[in-house]
């Protein structure tokens, strides 16, 4: 029997949740436009685990959200996720946010590119078919009236997070499906989660890193 906290910060969206044996028993976020995570994201975890009569300690093991994403978002996920596994000497588990965002979709034909919103006209995606198996790997691309053609022409795309907004001004295909309003949550972290806890595909708490898939760039004051 595996209890896994799941954490997810790489949006807007701050997300807790509890699973067992890969099934959602708690959920907690925050889905608003503005970060919180600082003020948030320790108050979802005592209160996932309060509501549960669980004791940080029976906790089997703590996933988080690796990325890409937003740079703060994630450095203070994975911050948090490697304090509780270094204080509590559980072992930590790493999901991919595109992987992740991808499962909020079940199709029956085409392919689901997850989209998170980078700077400018740019964006984080990933392509997976209908059985969320990744067909093309995560980049950071400059979106244009060419983007995803080679998939639009064979079937439906369903293009789906915060990247959608700048999406659907650009690509005008017919194949085109945009899902509005969607943001990575921990809620579909669990089963991913627990395939990797039970294959013991763990990471080095001590040298692990987000994905960040680009270098920070601080803005000028």
């Amino acid at each position: 029997m595996s209890y896994i906290l799941n954490i997810e910060t790489a949006t807007t969206n701050c997300s807790v949740s509890l699973s067992k044996e890969g099934e959602i028993l708690i959920l907690k976020e925050d889905y608003n436009s503005n970060y919180s995570h600082a003020e948030s994201l320790h108050l979802f975890i005592d209160a996932v685990l309060k509501e549960a009569h669980l004791k940080p300690e029976e906790l089997d093991a703590i996933a988080v959200s690796k990325g890409p994403g937003s740079y703060t978002g994630l450095r203070i996920g994975v911050s948090s996720a490697k304090g509780l596994c270094f204080s509590l000497d559980k072992p930590l588990i790493s999901v991919d946010t595109l992987e992740a965002l991808s499962h909020q979709l079940a199709i029956e034909d085409g392919c689901i590119v997850p989209m998170l919103d980078a700077r400018r006209m740019e964006v984080y995606a990933a392509v997976y078919d209908k059985n969320h198996q990744q067909v093309r790997a995560i980049e950071a691309e400059i979106l244009d009236e060419h983007s995803f053609k080679t998939y639009l022409e064979t079937g439906k795309v369903y293009f789906i997070g915060n990247g959608v907004e700048k999406t659907k001004q650009i690509i005008t295909h017919p194949n085109a499906v945009f899902i509005e309003n969607k943001l990575p949550s921990a809620k579909e972290m669990g089963a991913l989660a627990t395939v990797k806890y039970k294959k013991s595909d763990i990471e080095n708490v001590a040298y692990f890193e987000p994905f960040y898939l680009k270098d920070f760039i601080g803005t000028k004051h």
